[in-house]
């Protein structure tokens, strides 16, 4: 027997208030099938427990915890692969010269899940600059599942993980295997700053951004919500940035202070 519909539209409530995240009754097997799991593994001897004490303390870190479990975190390395062309071979090269006095990059990679899109883009820009001590790159990472930062933080993959999208190259060049697992290099993780930022709050305090990241996120949000985060996004993008969004995504009819632009068979977004 499944959850009653009071427990499943309390649960999506308390997501809902948390992260703005939507889960409509079409998620209802999702919202089951993760709370087993999150059951299980505190201990609790069914998902109603859970529920029970979820309601007892609705703002304790039990919460904290449900919301972390309905996240997705799909992700890897060079996803979708034409994004990474772009910034590869037109984004990146052009800002390394308009930038060229400053020396100083900013990206953003926002819901960066475990890690491989910050470390796919730390890759690329460390096989164009190299090891040139005079550029200043900051890579920020920041979800709001504090598990998947931790992971981001370490920056260890297992064979499956590395398998998908990764060049045989990079792996060896960037990747020390230990075991089965395989760990980015000191040199990658340095570049990369995790940060905890949940997009229905008001950001934090952050530099100006050449390039963020903020893809596969929009989808589970209301309308508002994409107006708010894509209005919050544009005011720490410098003039001359770029914003990518998911495949399935868009600012059109959301979000009019941004203009599309195609760069080989990506689509970018940028302030208008």
């Amino acid at each position: 027997m499944g959850l009653s519909g009071s427990d499943l539209d309390f649960i999506a409530q308390v997501v809902r208030g948390r992260s703005a995240i939507v889960l409509d009754r079409s998620k209802d097997y999702l919202i089951e099938s993760r709370l087993q799991t999150l059951a299980r593994s505190r201990g609790e001897d069914s998902v109603e427990t859970l529920i029970r004490k979820l309601r007892s303390a609705p703002a304790g870190p039990l919460r904290d915890e449900v919301v972390e479990a309905m996240t997705t975190n799909e992700t890897s390395f060079f996803r979708d692969g034409h994004p990474f062309m772009a910034l590869q071979h037109d984004i990146l090269p052009e800002l390394l010269v308009s930038r060229g006095r400053e020396r100083s990059l900013n990206i953003w990679c926002a819901a960066c899940s475990s890690g491989q899109e910050p470390y796919t883009i730390a890759m690329l820009v460390q096989e164009l600059i190299g090891a040139d001590p005079s550029w200043r790159v900051r890579l920020l990472a920041t979800d709001i599942d504090t598990k998947m930062l931790q992971r981001t933080r370490d920056g260890i993959y297992n064979q499956f993980e590395v398998n998908r999208g990764l060049p045989a190259p990079l792996l060896v060049r960037y990747f020390a295997r230990h075991g089965m697992q395989y760990q980015v290099d000191s040199r990658l993780r340095a570049m990369v700053e995790t940060k905890f930022v949940n997009l229905a709050e008001p950001l934090p305090p952050m530099p100006q951004m050449d390039v963020v990241f903020l893809r596969n996120v929009l989808i589970y949000f209301d309308v508002e919500t994409k107006r708010k985060i894509l209005q919050a996004v544009r005011r720490v993008v410098k003039p001359d940035g770029y914003l990518f969004l998911g495949g399935a995504e868009t600012t059109m009819n959301i979000d009019n202070s941004w203009e599309r632009q195609i760069i080989g068979r990506a689509t970018v977004h940028r302030p208008a």
